[in-house]
């Protein structure tokens, strides 16, 4: 009778484990598919090309005249725009695929460096589009009919590697990572803690405050966080915040928003159809991709070159705040039209581009900086709080073992709970003969 019950329970289990293990593997295909899902309450997703530095490797390689920017296809696949036939095959040959295009990476940005030799024009932007092999102009509300006549002219004389278009809102400076830092009558995002090896810093966007800038955590100016000292705006727009606050916490971590936070492991630039995140004071972590690079804008306060462009909203207020993938730094926001509620342009500061001219690092990213689209960094320490707050790093607690348990797929869950309970049926023995297992074996978890 015995054996004859434990044949039974024995079967039962394996028929539940292997409907978890089935189930299981549905919900991880439908989470897979579905991607991340954008919002404030997402945390960094990973970029499916693992060779995003390829293009801009293939670029070099192949010189200015001969190709015309990279992106990454709908799959992933890196695209290389080429002007000729062999530098096709040498692509092809690389791994990537090429397109053939007209216009070669010289001409376009000589259009683009007639755009800026013109009339300054507040309220227009322009950038490089790989993807159409053309030098995208693009006039927000506030540009008047005659002054965008003005402007088509000076595109109709550099040729038709220039494509005008009107855009909604208008192209403001966000000012009014994530974590919100005030000065005198405005607000901004911290971007990324930086040192020179000396000291501590915030590196964030150069137009939330000129040099002797005083910066606090709250609105009534109680709590001191530090002093800008080195502002770049216009032209660039970064800036280095001095901290003041020797308890502060200096870690290379990023607020994404619900106590969750992303050790930042290295520094590059990003690619064009990138997937990236932003996280600011105002609306948090929002996602998007990268529609441009090397971008200007004629901000009402000045122009900025060299930005990136994206899809990602933002509001007043998420300035200066971290822009990221994968935990890798990308940029610093610097302005953009339009909202959260109905979308936008956001452009960025490169962070490559900052870190070098500031000479600071970010703490704990590799010598050299890491290409975009490295390995994903999972939840780090506590959130960074300008008043140094931050608890400690849970990723060497027992907190933070919990805390990776909850952040896994359900999927990866039930699908443990399925191999366990095939792996407990070898204990269920259909004879009454005990079976001895060694002292460091377990069939449960650890």
């Amino acid at each position: 009778m015995v054996k004859h019950t434990r044949r039974r329970v024995r079967r039962g289990v394996r028929f539940a484990a292997v409907g978890a293990l089935v189930a299981g593997g549905l919900m991880v295909s439908q989470s897979v598919s579905n991607g991340a899902v954008q919002g404030a309450g997402d945390a960094p997703g990973v970029l499916r090309d693992g060779g995003a530095g390829l293009g801009g490797r293939l670029e070099t390689a192949l010189g200015a005249s001969r190709t015309a920017g990279s992106w990454l296809a709908a799959d992933g696949r890196t695209v290389v725009a080429v002007t000729d036939e062999k530098a096709a095959a040498e692509v092809t040959r690389a791994g990537a695929r090429p397109k053939q295009v007209r216009y070669s990476m010289e001409q376009l940005d000589s259009a683009a460096r007639t755009l800026r030799a013109g009339p300054r024009v507040a309220g227009t932007a322009w950038m490089v589009d790989p993807t159409s092999n053309e030098v995208v102009v693009l006039g927000d509300s506030t540009v008047s009919t005659d002054r965008w006549s003005r402007m088509k002219g000076v595109a109709a004389r550099v040729g038709g590697e220039v494509r005008m278009e009107r855009t909604t809102g208008a192209f403001t400076l966000r000012t009014s990572g994530a974590a919100p830092i005030f000065a005198s009558g405005s607000r901004c995002s911290a971007g990324f803690n930086v040192t020179d090896g000396q000291n501590g810093y915030i590196l964030t966007a150069g137009h939330c405050g000129p040099n002797g800038t005083t910066w606090f955590t709250d609105t009534s100016g109680r709590t001191g966080i530090g002093t800008t000292v080195q502002s770049n705006f216009p032209g660039n727009d970064f800036s280095l915040i001095r901290y003041d606050n020797s308890a502060v916490d200096g870690r290379g971590i990023v607020d994404i928003g619900g106590g969750r936070t992303v050790r930042i492991t290295g520094v590059a630039d990003p690619v064009v159809g990138q997937e990236v995140f932003r996280s600011g004071s105002t609306t948090g972590l929002r996602s998007g991709k990268v529609t441009g690079l090397n971008a200007t804008v004629n901000y009402p306060e000045g122009t900025v070159s060299g930005l990136i462009r994206t899809t990602v909203c933002a509001e007043p207020g998420d300035s200066g705040g971290p822009l990221l993938a994968q935990g890798v730094a990308l940029g610093v926001t610097s302005g953009g039209s339009g909202d959260c509620d109905k979308g936008g342009v956001t452009f960025f500061q490169p962070v490559t581009k900052a870190l070098t001219a500031l000479g600071v690092t970010i703490p704990g990213t590799k010598t050299g900086g890491a290409k975009a689209g490295g390995a994903p960094t999972g939840p780090a320490g506590g959130a960074i709080t300008p008043e140094g707050t931050g608890a400690e790093d849970r990723s060497l607690s027992v907190d933070g073992v919990l805390n990776r348990f909850r952040d896994l797929d359900p999927g990866v869950l039930i699908i443990g709970a399925g191999l366990v309970g095939l792996l407990s049926t070898l204990t269920i023995r259909p004879g009454g003969r005990k079976r001895r297992y060694p002292d460091h074996y377990s069939t449960g978890w650890g």
